[in-house]
């Protein structure tokens, strides 16, 4: 039975539901609080924290399709995509994993069952692999699902280490590891290959379509594994390759997906050569592109925008080599949409500004295609050998914005290899780009996990009878902290707002009977508030119950400037488009900052407006309501959720009028026209793609605008001016400062005229040549080169030297006319000065500068100078 993909999907997420999973949504591909990925990669990673119990969710089993990207670090494969049948810049990973529920015979009875009857794919097809010593999981197999023991393989260390396996899974060095089984498809005898664990398996007739990991060890530094108290399944099913058995083929390009893409792509580009390669990369390359400026990533020059702009530019040149006259990428985001169905749907919201982005990098990389391409086909024509050096491939990315790999492209079509060496070499500053992918580097054994749970109460007190269940000092946990000790202190329930979404944490005290803590900060731990600080006062002990006080005056300052935000980041969406989207804030005390995604410059005009926009909401005084709701029913109902964040099933939604609905945890004020009033005091790109607004509210805005007065009245005393006329005033002052330099510029010019002269008359001769070697008072160093060629000019034919001292340093000419310098370099002379005032310097045979630091000593470089000269001539 003929299967699209999106049914597929469909089909996989609805049967691990029927089965007791949670459906949860794919997760951005940029990974959420993990700097060990440069990009979303499996469909575990934003379940990490769950499997190394850092993390506790409502349900312990779940199920998800999960978009993944792999062109960067160990995974960096883009030379083979659209050239061979499954490699990929972009796929979904379709995944069922336990969290400590179910283990071993469920996952395999689940896979079998989906597999084979769910998809009704033929039993003698299959075969599956398990690790070697996983006796456990053959029995299952063998005895339970009833697989034959001859379709059973056990697959050992055979990489030269204990657990190095293909069947053998690990998270890190250290911490969740386990064996994996593996069902394979048998795509017939007409396709080359193998099973697994022999010689051909690398062959293209049994393909993977299934991974189960069964976690059960956490490894020790010393290799030792112990068994995990919860074991865990992770698994994963790569639905391009299952969409091509459903649908009849072998390569995943063969699939709905992809043939649709190369369809479009080859009309965009106009030609009718379905199955070139080249058209395979373009429908690949939209889908990593499109999906990666969806989820935030902006083509730049660093880290996973330089990913990006190397995968949109590859695109851009397989279509030039199809014969693309005209732009054509950006046309693909809608067949795209459109093809991905309800997987697509977050890229059909954002469709306009993701074809803007791509279009204008296009156009950018557009501009100097034809003449690298020229650049780079003229080097390998006049190439001695069969390696294209480091050096003109350095060359090529600096001046015209060709990625190592595209130009390596280019080469290996025409028989040609690059030198990679000597172009990281060249390189070396920017080397690490898109190398972050690897390892979790997590050491399991280390993670403190800290029990203890606190609930806030501060968005209604700012007081709070509490109960001390923990304290910490120095990550060790402490029954007590004795007066001057540091440490963290949690309570049972607080007033003080932890760190998160922006917001920076209270500060306050905990007041004792007999003592108190001083509070300089609250974080999060899991589900317990962090109360960091020190004891100010007499002692604090676990199971004392105190008061929590947060510091008033501060936090209302912080509410006005959360508040804030909420209304500039909704300006910022009808002002310049639907696609901003926050990527960062912060929301202090004394003021805001507030990052978000825009591809172009913002210009004064549309700050203005987001400003008053701000204000004018400000004045409508509207009510700031907060209602805790269903994750789904507050997006359903509006509310602006940020792709990639983690949301509890229910969430706190904060809404202001009609002008402002977004999910948010932190405090607000009551009313917006709290507020007070809105200024914008910056704006600017902080990064490719991302801009931040710096800007003040409340007592804070009234305050910088009563400084800004202060500034205008004084300089208005320094021009002699009042405020109103103060831009006419420095256009007048600018106006006869310029004319006063050009003044002393013109007298300069005379006075050297002058001098030269006088140094003209005095002139010596040494061997029947004219020299002249001074110390030249009342010359600007920075006309000396002049001088020195009016010198010349004079002399007709001879040899000078001239220095000059400013700012407590040397700075020397030297020259030598053209019919003299077969006998006497300037550059050779110049250094001769140079060297005794401690310096260096160089240039053309005629004409050399140098600097040196030794003033005292030019006297006497000066006169080596004319002993040199006697000796040359």
């Amino acid at each position: 039975m003929h299967m699209t993909t999106a049914e597929i999907r469909e089909a996989f997420l609805e049967y691990f539901r029927s089965q007791g999973h949670e459906r949860v949504a794919s997760s951005s591909l940029v990974p959420h609080n993990d700097p060990t990925l440069l990009f979303t990669n499996a469909g575990m990673n934003q379940f990490k924290d769950c499997f190394l119990g850092a993390e506790q969710r409502n349900y312990t089993r779940a199920t998800s399709a999960q978009r993944c990207v792999r062109a960067g670090g160990k995974h960096n494969d883009l030379e083979n995509v659209g050239f061979t049948a499954r490699h990929h810049t972009f796929f979904e990973m379709l995944g069922n994993f336990s969290f400590g529920d179910y283990f071993k015979r469920e996952a395999i009875k689940y896979a079998w069952g989906f597999l084979t009857e769910e998809l009704k794919l033929p039993k003698e097809k299959l075969c599956v692999t398990v690790y070697e010593t996983d006796d456990e999981a053959f029995e299952i197999w063998n005895k339970e699902i009833g697989v034959p023991a001859k379709d059973i393989i056990r697959i050992g260390d055979n990489k030269g280490a204990a657990y190095a396996s293909d069947n053998f899974w690990q998270m890190g060095d250290t911490g969740p590891c386990g064996p994996c089984t593996e069902i394979f498809y048998d795509h017939g005898e007409q396709h080359w290959g193998g099973r697994p664990g022999t010689p051909e398996e690398d062959g293209d007739r049994f393909i993977e379509i299934w991974n189960i990991v069964f976690m059960q060890f956490n490894r020790q530094a010393d290799g030792t594994m112990e068994p995990l108290p919860k074991p865990a399944v992770d698994t994963g099913m790569g639905i391009e390759r299952v969409a091509a058995i459903k649908q009849g083929g072998h390569s995943n390009y063969d699939i709905d997906i992809f043939q649709t893409l190369i369809k479009d792509a080859a009309a965009v580009v106009g030609t009718d050569a379905l199955d070139n390669k080249s058209l395979r990369v373009i429908a690949d390359h939209i889908r990593s592109c499109s999906f990666l400026i969806v989820d935030g990533v902006m083509p730049s020059n660093e880290g996973r925008g330089y990913v990006l702009r190397r995968i949109i530019r590859r695109a851009v040149r397989h279509g030039n080599k199809l014969g693309a006259t005209d732009t054509f990428f950006h046309k693909l985001v809608g067949p795209l949409a459109a093809v991905m169905g309800s997987a697509g749907s977050e890229l059909k919201a954002q469709q306009a500004m993701v074809e803007k982005v791509l279009r204008i990098e296009e156009e950018n990389f557009g501009r100097t295609l034809e003449r690298g391409l020229k650049i780079l086909s003229d080097a390998l024509e006049n190439l001695d050998g069969k390696v294209l050096d480091g050096t003109t491939v350095f060359k090529l990315y600096d001046t015209y914005g060709f990625p190592a790999d595209l130009t390596n492209d280019v080469a290996r079509e025409q028989g040609f290899e690059i030198d990679e060496d000597g172009f990281k070499a060249e390189m070396e500053a920017q080397r690490q780009r898109a190398r972050e992918a690897g390892k979790f580097s997590v050491n399991y054994a280390n993670v403190t996990s800290i029990d203890a749970k606190s609930e806030f109460t501060g968005y209604d007190n700012i007081e709070q009878w509490a109960k001390v269940v923990a304290i910490y000092k120095e990550g060790e946990s402490v029954g007590q902290l004795q007066e001057g000790e540091e440490g963290q202190v949690i309570l049972d329930n607080t007033s003080f707002y932890a760190e998160s979404g922006g917001q920076v944490g209270d500060t306050g005290e905990l007041i004792m009977q007999d003592g108190a803590f001083t509070v300089t900060d609250t974080k999060k731990s899991g589900d317990a508030i962090m109360h960091i600080g020190y004891v100010s006062g007499g002692e604090i002990h676990v199971g004392e119950e105190l008061t929590a006080s947060i510091n008033q005056e501060r936090r209302q300052a912080i509410k006005l400037n959360h508040s804030a935000t909420h209304l500039l980041h909704a300006a910022l969406r009808k002002v310049l488009g639907e696609h901003v989207t926050q990527k960062g804030s912060q929301c202090s005390f004394d003021g805001l900052r507030f990052d978000f995604s825009h591809f172009e410059g913002v210009t004064v005009s549309q700050m203005r407006t987001v400003e008053a926009m701000v204000n004018d909401q400000i004045r409508a005084n509207h009510e700031v309501g907060t209602r805790l709701m269903d994750i789904e029913a507050a997006k359903e109902a509006g509310a602006m959720a940020l792709f990639g964040e983690k949301y509890d099933d229910e969430v706190r939604v904060v809404g202001m009028g009609e002008f402002s609905t977004e999910l948010c945890g932190g405090t607000h004020v009551n009313r917006t026209g709290d507020i007070g009033f809105f200024k914008i005091i910056s704006e600017g790109g902080i990064a490719a793609g991302i801009r931040r607004i710096e800007a003040i509210s409340g007592e804070g805005a009234i305050d910088a605008m009563h400084q800004l007065g202060e500034r205008l009245d004084s300089l208005s005393g320094v021009l002699k001016s009042d405020s109103k006329n103060l831009a006419d005033a420095a256009r007048n002052m600018i106006e006869r400062t310029k004319w006063l330099e050009k003044e002393v510029e013109r007298l300069a010019g005379k006075l050297a005229g002058h001098e030269v002269a006088l140094l003209a008359d005095d002139a010596q001769e040494i061997g029947g040549v004219k020299v002249v070697v001074a110390k030249a008072d009342g010359i600007d160093s920075k006309a000396l080169r002049s001088t020195m060629d009016q010198l010349k000019v004079k002399l007709g034919s001879g040899i000078a030297v001239l220095a000059v001292i400013a700012d407590g340093k040397v700075t020397i000419a030297a020259g030598v006319t053209k019919d003299l310098i077969g006998k006497v370099k300037a550059g050779e002379l110049v250094n001769v000065v140079a060297t005794a005032v401690g310096g260096k310097g160089g240039g053309r045979p005629d004409m050399a500068m140098a600097g040196g630091s030794d003033i005292a000593a030019l006297p006497a470089a000066l006169e080596s100078a004319q002993a040199w000269l006697s000796d040359k001539l």
